[in-house]
């Protein structure tokens, strides 16, 4: 029986199971062991999107080449991956691809269109629609380990992050037809159909998970699942229709042992419910204090978050206080790493950035 054969929810064999091993310089980097909460020489720093948008190295690379088309170009990846490590001297590095990259490496009709997003040729209304998701093995994504390989020898020291898009999200961009406001027909499936939305949940948990596997036997040290979505729904609803896929998903890869980040946005009062899907680290968006955001999760979880990206648009000494408040949140907890509370916005001052980055390793450098 291939891959492809395996009954839809089958459960994988563990025998396999093996992550690419980091060197002993990685596994003790500051990011790392704040995931792992354990003591840190600084709080570590990095930044959702800090790989392209804002850079101009970034823009004139990309110059010409559609954003799918960049995923899929290894040597492309690598270099955009890097870029920002070069220029901010963050404590990690998040590889560059987008959510959508596994969904369009299955043959999903889909393209990712400038100023909107992923926009799907077709959208998902019915239980036939299911039959457009096959399994992703390896081979659909070759480009990936490809880059990978690229990253690991390059970024020496620095973790390599990998990521995904969870089950709910993708699913609502695949119902939708692209990104929505309200989410009509996503709720309307979720609410109308049950059976054959957890079906659709389950196969992009699994889809989900062979993409976060591929980028763990390639050499990432860690995984974040971005449910960017999710926080339209309330906690009942997250509870019942939504966390049994994106907890699948974290148990798949839990055999691997590399830290399991969880993200959202608009989450707070879903903060708990992230933490029990299975995550090691929760994110914050910039609702909800860091320090709430934690006593919300809970003991034996780390936070990562969560400065307002639109502060790096004030003057210095404003997002340097910004800054302080979310260290002084933080203080005592077991695991902290800095990050905005969403990605870094196109227009952003790289320059602030960089002065962001060096002055929260000043501010929290062990004595």
């Amino acid at each position: 029986m291939s891959g492809n054969d395996r009954p839809w929810g089958a459960p994988r064999g563990q025998q396999n199971v093996q992550a690419s091993t980091p060197n002993a310089a990685v596994r003790d980097s500051a990011f790392l062991r704040a995931c792992r909460r354990e003591p840190v020489p600084h709080t570590p720093v990095w930044f959702m999107r800090q790989a392209g948008r804002s850079l101009p190295e970034y823009r004139k690379l990309r110059e010409g080449t559609a954003m799918l088309d960049s995923c899929m170009r290894p040597d492309m990846v690598a270099e955009i991956t890097l870029q920002p490590v070069r220029r901010h001297g963050v404590d990690a590095a998040i590889f560059f691809s987008d959510i959508v990259v596994p969904l369009k490496a299955i043959g999903v009709d889909l393209d990712i269109k400038p100023g909107v997003g992923p926009v799907i040729a077709r959208p998902f209304r019915s239980r036939a629609d299911l039959e457009r998701l096959r399994r992703l093995e390896p081979d659909d994504v070759a480009y990936v380990t490809e880059a990978f390989g690229i990253l690991t020898r390059e970024l020496g020291a620095t973790p390599l992050i990998g990521f995904a898009g969870a089950p709910f999200t993708l699913a609502s961009y695949l119902v939708e037809g692209g990104p929505s406001r309200n989410h009509e027909h996503t709720k309307a499936m979720m609410y109308g159909d049950p059976e054959l939305w957890a079906e659709l949940l389950d196969r992009l948990a699994d889809i989900t998970s062979a993409f976060l596997r591929v980028q763990i036997e390639a050499g990432a040290s860690a995984v974040q699942l971005f449910d960017s979505w999710v926080g339209a729904l309330a906690p009942a609803d997250y509870r019942r229709s939504v966390m049994p896929a994106s907890a699948k998903v974290f148990a798949e890869v839990a055999a691997y042992g590399v830290p399991r980040i969880h993200f959202g946005v608009g989450t707070g009062e879903l903060l708990g419910l992230m933490g029990e899907a299975g995550a090691d680290v929760v994110g914050a968006d910039w609702r909800v204090p860091v320090g709430e955001a934690a006593r919300r999760v809970g003991p034996g979880k780390a936070i990562q978050g969560n400065l307002d990206p639109a502060v790096l648009f004030a003057p210095r000494h404003a997002v340097r206080s910004k800054a302080d408040e979310i260290l002084e949140s933080a203080r005592g907890l077991e695991g902290h790493v800095f990050n905005l509370g969403h990605g870094v916005l196109p227009d952003t001052d790289p320059a602030v950035l960089t002065d962001l980055v060096a002055y929260v390793h000043e501010r929290t450098a062990a004595a």
